[in-house]
């Protein structure tokens, strides 16, 4: 089961200035699945055995890292240091718990069967070990279950073998090999994508940006795709390349009444407004591809109350520097809820006591 969001054709002029200026120009129809949104939360993620969320519009490009916490029983997926999808699994049973540590992708099969377990499936198997750890589609009971391999939902299994590669880097944690800014992930990839080492002392904490101030170092990561993710919640802003924080910055915003995630990407051209912060500069073109979490109040009338005309106010040298690095297909993520680190007294990790519809055989 997946949580369903809700697929956005609209078109904003969003100027990136001294503020942020959301008008709806035009709107196209929006395509909905069924089924209640639920955003990507931060603080605690609940979801029951089965359940996943996915939101790959977020960040779509970028270096992919997986990080799996084994005290959560989820699996994080971050692209371009953002986390696009979450999901729960069932990792090993006790006397054949799944290693913790840096791993690397070995090999990817959509076909594969056992060669340990009676031949059984393991749909969409993503190597880790060559002594039978890896990830693939399985049973979730909602707990550990597994011989040491990592199960996840059939349809979640599908869509993260689409932007996996072999070589890429999956980090396994639990409170004992790993911080808790690991064990317990976050909004934002807690390692680093390649190394898998802890990504502590390459971010700006929270508590270092005051009022009006902001961060600003471009050569952390001088090329690559573009995310910058606003917190309503937090009244901050992120900004993230080639999976690395290049900024971040406090921000006023008139009304954090805009609940759930939304996404936009920029596209080519100029707006026809002026942009807000320069009157000789023209406004950009955004288009929101996405949103989830939302419900009914999440339309345009809502977006352009909290984020239209002057909604989200930028100190104006961060505004300035980040302006000139935006490129089309650069996206945008704004959000009402905290982009704050987890700990481990918030979350909770649910157990279903019936098992997903038809999962296919195990074959750990």
């Amino acid at each position: 089961m997946t949580r369903s969001l809700r697929m956005r054709g609209r078109m904003a002029a969003l100027a990136l200035g001294c503020a942020v200026s959301g008008g709806v120009l035009a709107q196209e129809p929006i395509p909905t699945d069924a089924g209640a949104a639920t955003p990507l939360p931060t603080s605690t993620v609940r979801l029951e055995a089965g359940e996943y969320l996915w939101m790959p519009e977020m960040a779509p490009a970028g270096p992919v890292v997986l990080v799996i916490s084994l005290p959560e029983q989820l699996l994080h997926v971050y692209r371009n240091g953002v986390r696009i999808g979450v999901s729960t699994v069932s990792t090993g049973k006790a006397g054949h718990e799944t290693p913790t540590g840096v791993f690397s992708i070995l090999q990817k099969r959509k076909e594969h069967y056992s060669n340990l377990y009676n031949n059984a499936p393991m749909p969409y198997m993503q190597r880790l070990t060559w002594d039978g750890i890896a990830l693939h589609a399985g049973n979730l009971p909602g707990y550990p279950a597994s011989h040491g391999c990592v199960r996840m939902p059939f349809e979640f299994s599908q869509k993260l073998y689409g932007v996996t590669a072999n070589g890429m880097t999956v980090v396994v944690a639990n409170e004992s090999s790993h911080s808790p800014s690991v064990s317990y992930p976050g909004w934002f990839a807690p390692v680093d994508p390649v190394s898998g080492a802890d990504a502590r002392g390459h971010r700006v904490e929270f508590g270092d940006i005051g009022p009006g101030e902001y961060s600003w170092n471009p050569e952390r990561a001088p090329h690559g795709a573009l995310t910058l993710v606003l917190s309503l919640a937090d009244q901050q802003l992120v900004t993230m390349r080639n999976g690395v924080e290049i900024g971040r910055a406090s921000v006023t915003t008139r009304s954090a009444q805009l609940p759930g995630t939304h996404v936009y990407v920029l596209l080519e051209g100029e707006g026809s407004d002026t942009d807000v912060a320069a009157a000789t500069r023209p406004a950009l073109r955004w288009l929101q591809v996405a949103s989830i979490g939302g419900g009914d109040s999440a339309d345009a009338a809502a977006i352009e109350a909290a984020l239209g005309h002057g909604g989200v106010q930028l100190p104006p040298g961060f505004a300035d520097a980040v302006q000139p690095v935006l490129q089309p297909g650069s996206t945008v993520v704004v959000t009402s809820e905290s982009i704050r680190g987890t700990a481990p007294a918030d979350l909770t990790v649910l157990r279903a006591d019936e098992d997903p519809a038809a999962p296919p055989p195990d074959g750990d």
